[in-house]
């Protein structure tokens, strides 16, 4: 069995084409000074040995890696998944790819280190999908020397972002449940330590407060369905009268319809229950789910937008909020008559 072949290096396309390494170079950084019928010799040179340049070596000569590195926590989410994999491809139809740094545990230390990574790699931008979890130092950040996009406003005031207007979604599903006739409405938010979650919160209460109405139970999830199982019992146990549950995700929501099914609540005619999310499943769980969707294709359009600002020098890029919109399927319908608000 024969040796492996070694990769075409650019000294055997110069010698294939008969010019100088600096011409080769010359072709590949896309410079004017090479005539029209040597670019040609070379670049068929190149078709014919396979050749393949080094994204690394490039970087060193021309700056430009044509990489967007991409830090992320919790990506067995559905948000956390679908923002990373929106972004991956608008980067790619903007010309860009993609290196991805996965955080099990968001402390300014490993931010740190996955941003050290990234510029090891030689990237041009780096975005920052973390949805809690402590900042990097700020002496970290003013040393980068290339832009960092952190979404939903992680880095704080004063750094460009992108995100979905989390608490307008919240608003959204609660006045659905007010149009509908509810008055006894209880939620089940996500972790405090979610910046998310407390915005979906802030925006029931904002949509109860305005139509004059005492809240419900609001009781605290992780997330998961056994989360949303246990907090809708947790309500009803709180106020037998409620007939409408807002739940901060769909898959604690898929643990409160069971849970309502299991208190021998039917739904939505005893008790109408709204998500957030629209993952894929809310259509077909029983009954469909009544839902808040967030764009996600919109949001790695947005962030990709704002890397694309950044890297060509743009100082006042405008942050985004991407609006939610509610998608209504079978599990809300109008408020059971004779009921006690």
């Amino acid at each position: 069995m024969g040796s492996p072949t070694a990769a075409p290096t650019m000294a055997h396309v110069a010698r294939r084409a008969g010019v100088s390494h600096q011409t080769v170079s010359r072709v590949l950084n896309d410079a004017d000074a090479v005539r029209p019928e040597t670019r040609d010799r070379v670049l068929r040179a190149i078709s014919e040995l396979g050749y393949r340049r080094n994204s690394a070596a490039r970087a060193l000569v021309t700056r430009r890696s044509g990489l967007i590195g991409v830090i992320v926590d919790e990506l067995r989410l559905y948000g956390p998944a679908s923002t990373v994999s929106s972004i991956a491809q608008a980067a790619r139809e903007a010309g860009y790819g993609m290196t991805l740094d996965l955080l099990w545990d968001v402390t300014g230390p490993s931010v740190s280190a996955a941003l050290e990574h990234h510029l090891s790699q030689a990237v041009e931008a780096i975005v920052l999908v973390a949805a809690h979890g402590e900042t990097p130092d700020p002496a970290v950040l003013r040393d980068l020397d290339v832009p960092l996009i952190a979404l939903d406003g992680f880095l704080g005031a004063g750094s460009p972002t992108a995100g979905v207007d989390q608490r307008a979604g919240g608003a959204m599903a609660t006045r659905h449940l007010l149009d509908l006739g509810h008055r006894r409405i209880g939620h089940i938010t996500g972790p405090r330590d979610w910046p998310q979650s407390e915005a979906r919160q802030a925006g029931f209460h904002e949509a109860m407060e305005q139509a004059g109405t005492r809240p419900g139970p609001v009781v605290t999830g992780d997330w998961s369905p056994r989360a949303g199982h246990e907090g809708c019992l947790r309500i009803l146990a709180q106020d037998p009268s409620t007939t409408a549950i807002f739940v901060a995700n769909d898959q604690m929501a898929m643990g409160a319809l069971r849970a309502l099914g299991e208190a021998g609540r039917r739904v939505p005619e005893d008790v109408s229950v709204v998500g957030f999310d629209d993952i894929p499943e809310a259509a077909f769980s029983q009954p469909p789910l009544t839902t808040i969707r967030q764009d996600f294709a919109a949001l790695g359009r947005e962030a990709v937008r704002l890397v694309v600002g950044a890297i060509g020098g743009d100082d006042e890029l405008p942050s985004t909020l991407v609006p939610p919109r509610l998608v209504a399927r079978g599990s809300t319908a109008r408020s059971p008559r004779g009921r006690r608000r």
